[in-house]
């Protein structure tokens, strides 16, 4: 029931405000501490956390961010022999958070830039003995591929932030996992209309090729499709602290429930209720439940 991301790693640089600033405008904040951080961490640390062995494919710079950014994965248990330490920054992501839970994310990609495809080929032997390869869109896109190319196992792409990636490797995702603007962005990417419900979205992404989708939609759930159906997934309401690394936290539990045996169904379900959890809590790994913590139910 082995996993591998091959993914971003970050040190978040969070800060809490009111209200977000509009375009020219000073607010002050509150915090400006560094914790751990990437979509890619955060997804192996999701499912680690769980109870699935993970090994994470990744850079980090020499900086002292470094330590910091990886040292949740390092409690959680993450395989990092595939981790490597190389002249560049690390990731940084500087992360807003307003009083009614939502964020803004800016991204320096640092050491993830060099996760190229020659890197993804240095570490082949963890891509192509996992069970399953979930990937993001923070990692540049002949790494992306190249992992695609080398995975054995079944592929899961979150494709996040959406990037240019070769269409025949983000056709191989199953499920591709996507927000309803990602799920847009990625039809246009593929030149079909991007606009319209989840629904329209999700069935407009299996006819272009995807064997399967999975919408995320914040407190509304999620909406898994097939071609045989579109099943809704209802989320437990919570009160949001902070919604960063929501998302993550689904991506990594549905890719636990996978390899437990769920369908897809089910591991959706489960997922929405540690992206609840997730969401009661301050920061994106710190939030994320481990095994034996009382989820929130429907």
């Amino acid at each position: 029931m082995s996993m591998c991301v091959v993914g971003s790693i970050n040190a978040d640089l969070t800060v809490n405000v009111e209200r977000h600033p509009t375009p020219g405008e000073t607010l002050l904040g509150a915090g400006g501490g560094i914790t751990a951080g990437g979509k890619g961490a955060n997804q192996a640390v999701a499912a680690a956390k769980l109870g699935t062995p993970v090994a994470l494919v990744g850079a980090t710079g020499t900086d002292a961010n470094a330590d910091p950014a990886t040292a949740i994965l390092r409690e959680a248990g993450v395989d990092l022999r595939h981790v490597e330490e190389v002249e560049e920054v690390t990731g940084l992501a500087v992360i807003t958070v307003a009083a009614n839970g939502e964020n803004t994310v800016l991204v320096v990609p640092g050491a993830n830039a060099l996760v190229d495809a020659a890197f993804v080929d240095r570490h082949a032997d963890a891509v192509e003995t996992a069970e399953l390869v979930l990937l993001q869109g923070e990692i540049p896109a002949d790494g992306f591929a190249r992992a695609v190319e080398l995975a054995r196992g079944r592929v899961v792409v979150n494709l996040a932030p959406v990037v240019d990636v070769q269409q025949q490797a983000l056709l191989a995702a199953d499920p591709l996992m996507a927000n309803e603007h990602e799920a847009g962005l990625i039809l246009e990417q593929l030149g079909l209309d991007g606009a319209g419900t989840p629904e329209e979205l999700a069935r407009r992404l299996l006819d272009a090729g995807f064997a399967s989708v999975v919408l995320t939609l914040g407190s509304a759930g999620a909406l898994v499709a097939t071609a045989e159906e579109l099943t809704h997934i209802d989320s437990p309401k919570v009160e949001a602290v902070d919604t960063v690394g929501a998302g993550d936290s689904f991506a990594g539990a549905f890719c636990h429930r996978i390899l437990e045996g769920d369908s897809m169904a089910d591991a959706a379900a489960f997922a929405c209720r540690v992206g609840a959890f997730s969401v009661t809590r301050p920061g994106a790994q710190p939030s994320y439940p481990s095994v034996g913590d009382d989820l929130p139910e429907i």
